[in-house]
């Protein structure tokens, strides 16, 4: 496993969230990505959504990393205090991903199956059986390049 990092959903609030937590652990964003930036943007967002956060990471130390998005209202998504945190995972091989995948999404919701996306060969959410968020990216081979702030 390459890292577990933590993963927090705002509704609207991301940018200023991450600039507040910026001002406390220091450092630059690794990546900044508004909604519009992801190929133009969820279907149906409105123009508001579209200048969300679709995606930002700050390193907060060696090797730890706090990551975040907002939510599209438009799309069915809502906030609730308890599901807006994930663990990210970071697995080495595809076939890592499989494997975390499967085991620890037995008995629980998956939100979005293992796929390729436009930042990773494999990536999906689910909930455990637990009630705990996850996620599982593998970039592997898949050369994303985000716009930086």
């Amino acid at each position: 496993m390459q890292a577990a990092n933590p993963y927090l959903t705002f509704d609207g609030k991301t940018e200023e969230a991450f600039r507040f937590y910026r001002s406390v652990f220091g450092g630059e964003f690794e990546a900044f990505i508004r909604m519009k930036d992801m190929g133009g943007g969820p279907p149906g967002a409105t123009p508001p959504e579209l200048e969300r956060i679709a995606h930002v990471a700050l390193p907060i130390g060696k090797d730890d990393m706090l990551m975040g998005s907002d939510t599209v209202p438009s799309m069915g998504h809502t906030l609730t205090t308890g599901n807006n945190f994930h663990i990210a995972l970071a697995p080495e091989s595809g076939e890592e991903a499989d494997r975390l995948f499967a085991g620890l999404s037995a008995g629980g919701a998956v939100q979005m199956p293992l796929q390729q996306t436009m930042w990773a060969e494999k990536y999906g959410s689910f909930v455990d059986r637990f009630g705990v968020q996850w996620m599982i990216s593998y970039a592997g081979n898949v050369q994303f390049e985000p716009p930086k702030e």
